[in-house]
């Protein structure tokens, strides 16, 4: 969760590491810091808050230096404060440290140090890691890379590290196991990074550790990899970065949030660029094609994903069982990974995530690799840990997002999805060609129809000013629209802190028609397709309590614009397709009534963008 950046080399490391902090700090903003070294000395400059608060508190210092390590924070072991801000300092003074991730037996390790006489000034399992390498490094006397390995093979848990001696400042040690960490290949200097964007206008030559590995890095040698457990020297090869610094700055939006939203239709697109060759009337996935005969013959598929990338899964679901015939079950990855799945050889594990390290979904994914499964994954991340550890699977190419509120990785992954399932019902025999023909020439003309929506934004925002003031919001869909009734009523709930559900329209009556009166927006997703007659009952249902109705219709709606109190219209599409322009008008609602709040879009309270530890 946490952001990592270090450097190493002849520039000035300071503003290399604030801008770096900047871009990660989706991952985590309670607090930040940087350690520089300085003529044998570790200066360290740490504030609770946003990167720009402990900026402005260095710069009252010194802040020259040519090595060092920096850390911005979603708090785990310890609320967000000064003292519990990385990079944290051994007891000698001598070692630096920053961490992403939880070391589960600290508090074992901590106690076995407080015995050694060791004292802690904070509440965090970092401050016990370095002080364990350092008693390590006591112990043996030994160097700082032997030290580090030991420790590491002492500790449970997950971790990103990196890490210096003051009295060597020139070499910097990282290691990871179940958080992402990269280093950037430059010429007489090295950068580290929890993901590239620190150091893209630096260098495009990357190399992303393992799980299991370390490094020990200089400016000008080599860098040494090695495998934690045995120390065996690795050889690996440098990737060559694809994006470039303009798809990581805001490009004159107010919010990161709002940028993506208007992606959208080119990210809808550059997934499908490529694959979907519509005149053609095919399909071309290599992944799939390659295992074409394990989805043929699959006895069930398995969805596994969190958040965002769970409703884009529930989408999946409806569109795999109708077009391919197969059954489909969908887990949330942190309740898959804990509770003894029953997985055959003859499933296949569909792992869905927008950065490719999500914690729990990798877990979920080794579960499935040990039960013989065949694992297929989907995320945004080129050499990520998902790309790495799954058989096969597809990049979604919706392109960085930064915005903690996922919006074009949603779309994007329902784009991959929608292909995936219409290709395996081609494969499984179960449609016509002219209807699998029809499917490929609307979904290639859907990011049109994604633009056509993002034209309704003024009359969002005049919606948004209605209602910004609600305690709590009820969404309602039915069918495959149902998914994004869940994923309208999570982006109001993250970016707005309003209270927010979202329910199959049908089920309103089991429960949830009981909150129903007059200070009730219902938001009901209701194109003129599939279970249409339904919700125009639905909608009546809260107009008899008197419920605020905004409702997302089809264009041309006769029906539901009759009894909704407002209306926002989406073109024509199939039904299949709906939820890829249903679900931006909620984007947009979420969006514009957190602004009118005062809320922070890009950095809610609480949640960081890449939830690498449980």
């Amino acid at each position: 969760m946490c952001g990592i950046v270090g450097y190493v080399g002849d520039r000035n490391a300071f503003p290399i590491l604030v801008n770096g902090l900047k871009r990660l700090e989706y991952r985590g903003y309670d607090s930040s810091g940087v350690a520089l070294a300085q003529n044998g000395e570790i200066t360290l400059y740490k504030k609770q808050g946003m990167v720009k608060a402990m900026e402005e508190f260095a710069l009252a210092g010194d802040t020259s230096g040519s090595t060092g390590i920096a850390h911005t924070r979603w708090a785990t072991h310890g609320q967000p404060s000064d003292k519990n801000a990385h990079p944290h300092v051994s007891n000698s003074g001598n070692l630096v440290l920053v961490h992403n991730g939880i070391i589960e037996n600290y508090q074992a390790l901590k106690e076995l140090l407080q015995d050694n006489g060791f004292e802690f000034h904070s509440e965090t399992d970092t401050e016990v890691l370095v002080n364990f390498i350092q008693f390590i490094q006591d112990q043996e006397h030994c160097k700082l890379r032997k030290a580090v390995r030991i420790a590491l093979t002492q500790v449970t848990g997950a971790y990103a590290i990196c890490i210096y001696d003051k009295n060597k400042p020139e070499e910097v040690v990282v290691a990871k196991l179940g958080s992402p960490l990269v280093v950037g290949l430059g010429i007489n200097e090295k950068f580290i990074g929890s993901d590239a964007t620190p150091f893209l206008e630096y260098t495009k030559d990357a190399i992303y550790l393992e799980d299991g590995e370390m490094a020990t890095l200089t400016a000008k040698g080599e860098i040494d990899i090695r495998l934690i457990e045995s120390d065996r020297a690795v050889n690996t090869q440098a990737h060559k970065l694809q994006m470039d610094l303009e798809s990581i700055e805001k490009g004159g939006y107010d919010y990161f949030m709002m940028k993506e939203i208007y992606e959208q239709p080119r990210a809808i697109y550059d997934s499908f660029r490529g694959r979907l060759l519509a005149e053609q009337g095919i399909i071309k996935m290599s992944g799939l094609e390659e295992y074409a005969d394990r989805f043929r013959n699959a006895d069930r598929i398995i969805m596994t994903a969190c958040g965002t990338s769970w409703h884009s899964a529930l989408v999946a679901e409806y569109l795999f069982e109708e077009f391919a015939r197969i059954p489909v079950e969908v887990e949330y990855g942190s309740e898959f990974r804990y509770r003894n799945p029953i997985i055959h050889k003859n499933d296949v594990v569909i792992a869905i995530s927008q950065s490719g390290e999500t914690a729990d979904t990798l877990a979920a994914i080794k579960m499935a690799k040990e039960a013989g499964a065949m694992v297929f994954g989907i995320c945004n991340v080129p050499g990520s840990t998902i790309a790495r550890e799954t058989h096969a699977g597809a990049y979604t190419h919706a392109g960085p997002e930064i915005g903690v509120a996922s919006t074009k990785a949603f779309t994007s992954q329902v784009t991959v999805l929608t292909m995936m399932a219409l290709e395996l019902g081609k494969i499984r025999g179960e449609f016509s060609t002219s209807q699998y023909r029809a499917l490929l020439n609307e979904l290639s003309v859907i990011p049109k129809k994604v633009e056509k929506v993002l034209e309704s934004k003024e009359l969002v925002k005049e919606i948004s000013a209605l209602y910004k003031d609600a305690s709590n919001v009820l969404y309602l869909g039915r069918g495959v629209n149902f998914p994004i009734a869940l994923e309208g009523a999570l982006k109001l709930k993250e970016i707005s802190y309003i209270h927010a559900e979202g329910y199959p329209a049908a089920e309103m009556k089991h429960g949830p028609i009981a909150l129903i009166d007059e200070n009730m927006p219902v938001i009901v997703v209701a194109p003129n397709a599939g279970h249409y007659e339904k919700l125009v009952s639905n909608v009546q249902e809260v107009k008899a309590r008197h419920g605020k109705v905004i409702a997302v219709v089809t264009e041309g709606d006769t029906e539901i614009v009759q009894s909704a109190d407002h209306v926002i219209e989406i073109p024509e599409t199939l039904e299949a397709l709906t939820p890829l322009l249903t679900v931006i008008p909620l984007q947009l609602l979420s969006y514009y009534i957190a602004v009118m709040r005062g809320c922070d879009v890009d950095r809610p309270r609480n949640l960081a963008k890449s939830v690498t530890v449980e």
